[in-house]
């Protein structure tokens, strides 16, 4: 009676080691196929030798975004993804792009440089400033710079300003708009839930709670971002008119006008391109490569110009030798939203940047400290962390200059305002100089649906509850800290700026200014980018020769095996072809309101953020 179900038993267990050992056989050629063409790659990568051909042309495919500092990302995500010459997926980093461009005008071998800007993505007008000023140091070694795209935005037609000639597909068009501020406001759609926004502020500037207690914009917002944009519009119509020698008014026309330029181009844009000297040149791709044989030359192997990569120039830079000095002024990038705890490259946490202070006091070739800062800030007691080891490093006797990028306001600006020295660029966004905290309870709405919430508690503290509602009590109590919190900010920018409470108090109120505007109020000391930085804190430490490092978290000796391993596969890798679906694209801007609430990680709940650091 037991053996048939016996031999049921084996035959399933037979079909079990059947489909278990399949599975294991597919894995497997999956796992170790991968792992062969990482190492095909990697030994591929060693004997490809990039050769430059004197006379070249270096391209600069600034293809992603431009930050100050890589975020960390999982390295086989990244080499899965796309490679070093994918199109808008990646990071490029500021440094390496300024390195590059100098090195390139002193390097015989680079003739000229082209601009490929088509692929560039967001990144804050003053770090296309910074390279702009390497563009214009590369000219006056008096080797030209070609821009090419098939279509310039904003940001992309900033940077192609500063070359000599700019290309345009004769299919494409230039898109100049000016600056926007727009947002959403929730303030009936919460009331229709039921849900409360119990908001804290002082500030009459500080507009980041508005869209919970608005259904629109206030009047003190609306001034402020007005003016604002104007600022930093000022500047950059200021930069490209005499790059391109018009007048700021002919970058961006009302309707009436430009349909008035649009026909007399007959419809085409890119003649109207023409037409209003933004550009010199109509070229197809095919007609520039030509264009740039005859400039450069034909390349030794294929069909196109003698030329090498942003990429494969870097990689020859890295065989140079390095020159040693002992005394060295250590550069500390603070990028990001400002969280507690300890984060990853790319973000600044309480601890972590903390930590990378505390490595340069205790590191004697370290004589003076530039703290790169590109935040909006965010929790205000990391703010106040980073800011101590600040004051720590202050105490041990190495000066601390800040050069601040895109933004540092609110508590960018509070770990900046205790420095030894403050530049900022032009376009800068800075101050935002208040304080918020912001509760949602949902009694309301879960009373519509039922459900209510009852209990004991030894205290009113003990009882608080996003299901139940606050007291005017605890509201007050609350209330008071902030304007505690206001008042803290107020009085460190007074003693740290050297001017009164009143004074401070007039230009705070949660505003943003532009640097060169905070230059006048006295927010900061000097305009200047981050080399001017470097030259300052090397000049305050008394340094007649120095050297400069970047100071940043350590990987371990796995992590770094891994990252360069995958960093040399990448580029052998096929590229993505999610890399701008439609699904990738929502997934990015939801992921983004997730990591938004995600920085909402204040132990007492009072943030130091600048809503309006997006320009």
């Amino acid at each position: 009676m037991s053996a048939k179900p016996s031999l049921i038993k084996r035959i399933f267990q037979l079909i079990w080691k059947s489909i278990n050992g399949f599975r294991k056989l597919v894995l497997n050629l999956l796992f170790f196929g991968f792992l062969a063409i990482i190492i095909v790659a990697v030994a591929v990568g060693i004997d490809d030798d990039v050769q430059l051909e004197s006379g070249s042309a270096l391209v600069l495919d600034l293809a992603g975004s431009i930050v100050e500092q890589k975020r960390q990302v999982d390295p086989i995500e990244a080499a899965m993804k796309s490679s070093k010459n994918s199109h808008g997926n990646g990071e490029i980093l500021l440094a390496d792009i300024l390195n590059v461009i100098d090195n390139a005008a002193a390097d015989e071998r680079i003739s000229a440089i082209v601009l490929d800007i088509g692929h560039l993505r967001w990144t804050g007008i003053s770090k296309l400033q910074s390279i702009g000023d390497a563009l214009t140091r590369f000219k006056a070694t008096g080797k030209p710079i070609l821009a090419t795209a098939n279509w310039y935005g904003q940001n992309q037609y900033f940077l192609a300003s500063f070359a000599d000639t700019i290309y345009l597909n004769p299919q494409g068009s230039v898109e100049l708009n000016g600056l926007s501020r727009y947002r959403q406001y929730y303030k009936s759609a919460l009331d229709k839930l039921k849900i409360n926004a119990h908001v804290f502020r002082v500030g009459t500037f500080k507009s980041a709670v508005e869209p919970y207690i608005r259904d629109d914009m206030s009047p003190a917002a609306k001034e402020a971002n007005i003016e604002l944009l104007n600022d930093i519009w000022a500047s950059y119509a200021a930069t490209v008119s005499s790059n391109r020698d018009i007048k700021p008014e002919q970058l961006v026309l009302d309707a009436e006008d430009y349909l008035r330029e649009l026909d007399k181009a007959d419809g085409k844009s890119a003649d109207m391109a023409i037409n209003m000297h933004w550009v010199d040149e109509l070229a197809s791709a095919e007609a520039f490569r030509l264009e740039m044989i005859d400039t450069v030359g034909k390349a030794a192997e294929g069909n196109s110009y003698k030329q090498v990569s942003l990429y494969d120039y870097q990689s020859l830079m890295s065989t140079q030798a390095d020159l040693f000095i002992e005394d060295t002024v250590g550069i500390i990038v603070a990028k990001g939203t400002i969280l507690n705890g300890n984060q990853p490259a790319g973000q600044i946490g309480g601890e972590s940047t903390s930590q990378l202070l505390r490595k340069a006091r205790f590191d004697d070739k370290i004589k003076a400290v530039v703290l790169r800062v590109d935040s909006p800030g965010g929790s205000a007691f990391a703010s106040e962390q980073i800011r101590q080891e600040v004051l720590a490093l202050k105490t041990a006797g190495k000066p601390v200059v800040v050069s601040m990028g895109s933004y540092a306001a609110s508590g960018g600006y509070w770990i900046s305002a205790s420095a030894d020295y403050i530049y900022a660029t032009p376009t800068t966004l800075t101050g935002s100089i208040g304080i918020f905290g912001m509760i949602t309870t949902f009694e309301d709405s879960l009373s519509s649906l039922g459900i209510h919430t009852d209990g004991v508690a030894t205290s009113q503290w003990a009882g608080i509850s996003v299901a139940k509602g606050l007291t005017p009590e605890i509201k007050s109590v609350i209330q008071r800290h902030i304007e505690r919190g206001y008042h803290d900010f107020i009085s460190l920018v007074a003693k740290e700026r050297d001017m009164s409470l009143e004074d401070v108090d007039a230009i705070a109120q949660g505003r943003v200014w532009s640097g060169r505007k905070a230059l006048e109020l006295g927010l900061i000391d000097e305009l200047g980018d981050l080399d001017d930085a470097v030259a300052k804190a090397a000049e305050m430490a008394d340094l007649a020769e120095f050297d400069s490092q970047i100071i940043e978290q350590e990987l371990s000796p796995k992590e770094l095996f891994i990252q360069e391993m995958f960093a040399s596969a990448a580029a052998y890798l096929p590229q993505s072809s999610m890399g701008n679906s439609i699904i990738e694209q929502v997934l990015t801007q939801w992921s983004g309101v997730i990591e938004e609430f995600n920085s909402f990680d204040d132990p007492n709940g009072m943030y130091l953020f600048c809503d309006n650091c997006t320009l």
